[in-house]
């Protein structure tokens, strides 16, 4: 199978006069052409439309409550503050070096672009199919699991609500096909709304926020500073750092995700700089959000044998704080409401970004019957195609949940070493190539085909220490996410 990557020097070579001989051409459309593409997708998003829609994939306030259990299991009320501090300053390092990818080459084929770019010749081929293919099952992985997740949470608040209610998996089922039904929409019959839809879901995930975090503070009795010393080995691990390291990657799918914005830089106007720029303060903002929530979560928890045994009726135990912390079971149901309503906002943009990166790869040729996944609405110039097919594979997933809930879970993990492969590979070849000299020009440099830095970059030895850092962060994450929560 031929990629279209392995003649991107002769492409990017013969626009080099066209784009000297045209200069209305815009940045976006020379950034695209010096990569050796046709830029093809509408320009939708400007800088809050695109910061929200990075903010809102992540939802890490929300999906910290929702995944907290497996760390309050293995490493307790401590091993959660200490794990999301670690996963968070390790975040900030990994996405500050693909900013500076984004930078250079913001395209929506993403880590499996920057791979080919980067890579040495001999094996360029080999390893951008490989990443390309670990992206694509990442980004497939993320879509089910995130319309899971929304959809047994949801039946989590049904049972708060009415305690006699016997949840059933084809039920878990009907309400992720619902979520994935809302995306749906939300991606094609109004998809002129996107841009808009993600800056408004931006406020509201601000205000969903506020409207949990007050309650638990001012309403709920509070515990005392003894969360940050207290840990815990539920697992059934020889050693408590053991357990720690196992309940470590349950902190990553909270902040996972925010190559979104890479994947719709086609879509982004000034995408150079935009991308980067949205992807830091999406990380930094999520993540004060998500520690802060966390404080409040931990300070509020009470008896933690309690909370832990509410998982058997209850499945995500922060229901039962919130029931605990207000006294009020119609109260901590509308709280539960929220998470339900932004997570299923969550998906529309987790939709897109899934979609984007299979058009580009097929673009590329990197699958098969990728004429037809290329195609584009001819009204409104999105993939429809990719979109279809990504749902298609949704759906097809869910179906294990009835044979399986524990086995649909594993889809979880999956989505974080499909992600975290690309990005170890990524940020590999850039600090081989920083520490090799080799090929990286200045910004705005007259060389189309060659690498160069993008307008957004961390300059000299600090740029190599980050990088070093990052790669260390991205492996010792990705071992540690295949090992069971529980040792048999």
């Amino acid at each position: 199978m031929d990629f279209e990557l392995q003649n991107q020097a002769k492409v990017a070579t013969s626009v080099a006069s066209l784009v000297r001989r045209d200069p209305e051409l815009t940045r976006d459309e020379r950034d695209l052409m010096r990569l050796g593409k046709k830029p093809v997708l509408k320009r939708n998003f400007g800088f809050m439309s695109v910061l929200g829609f990075s903010c809102t994939v992540l939802i890490t306030w929300e999906g910290m409550l929702i995944v907290s259990t497996q760390s309050l299991v293995n490493g307790g009320p401590a091993g959660v503050i200490w794990g999301y501090l670690i996963v968070w300053i390790g975040t900030i390092s990994v996405f500050a070096v693909l900013s500076e990818l984004a930078s250079m080459a913001p395209t929506a084929g993403g880590q499996y672009h920057w791979v080919a770019m980067l890579a040495p010749e001999s094996s360029r081929r080999f390893l951008s199919y490989i990443t390309g293919w670990v992206t694509f099952a990442g980004w497939q992985a993320v879509t089910a699991s995130a319309a899971y997740l929304i959809g047994t949470f949801l039946q989590s608040v049904i049972i708060l609500a009415k305690p006699d209610y016997n949840p059933q998996p084809w039920q878990a089922m009907l309400f992720l096909w619902i979520v994935l039904a809302f995306a749906v929409f939300i991606n094609t019959v109004a998809s002129k709304t996107l841009a808009p839809f993600e800056g408004l879901i931006l406020i509201l995930h601000i205000l969903g926020f506020l409207g949990i975090l007050i309650p638990l503070v001012y309403v709920a009795p509070h515990g005392d500073a003894s969360i940050f010393t207290t840990f815990v080995n539920e697992g059934g691990w020889p050693t408590q750092g053991l357990s720690f390291m196992v309940g470590l990657p349950s902190a990553v799918f909270s902040l996972i995700g925010a190559d979104s914005a890479v994947h719709m830089a086609e879509e982004i106007k000034n995408a150079s700089t935009v991308v980067p720029h949205a992807i830091l303060i999406t990380i930094v903002l999520n993540g004060v959000l998500g520690f802060a929530m966390l404080l409040a979560y931990l300070f509020c928890l009470g008896d933690l044998d309690a909370v832990l045994e509410s998982q058997n009726t209850l499945g995500y135990p922060f229901l039962f704080v919130f029931q605990t912390g207000t006294q009020s079971i119609p109260g901590a149901v509308v709280m539960g409401l929220v998470v339900v309503a932004l997570g299923i906002c969550s998906t529309v943009g987790v939709l897109a970004s899934s979609s984007r990166m299979l058009w580009s790869f097929s673009r590329d040729r990197g699958i098969p019957l990728w004429t037809h996944f290329i195609k584009l609405d001819q009204r409104t110039s999105i993939p429809i195609y990719t979109i279809s097919f990504t749902i298609t594979v949704s759906v097809l997933l869910s179906l294990i949940i009835l044979g399986s809930s524990i086995a649909f879970s594993n889809i979880v993990n999956l989505s974080v070493v499909g992600l975290y492969s690309s990005y170890l590979l990524s940020c590999s070849l850039l600090l081989w190539r920083r520490l090799q000299h080799q090929g990286i020009k200045a910004h705005d440099s007259d060389s189309y085909g060659n690498i160069q830095w993008g307008p957004w970059r961390i300059p000299g030895v600090l740029g190599v220490i980050n990088n070093a850092f990052a790669c260390l962060y991205l492996f010792v994450l990705w071992f540690w996410a295949f090992w069971p929560r529980l040792l048999q």
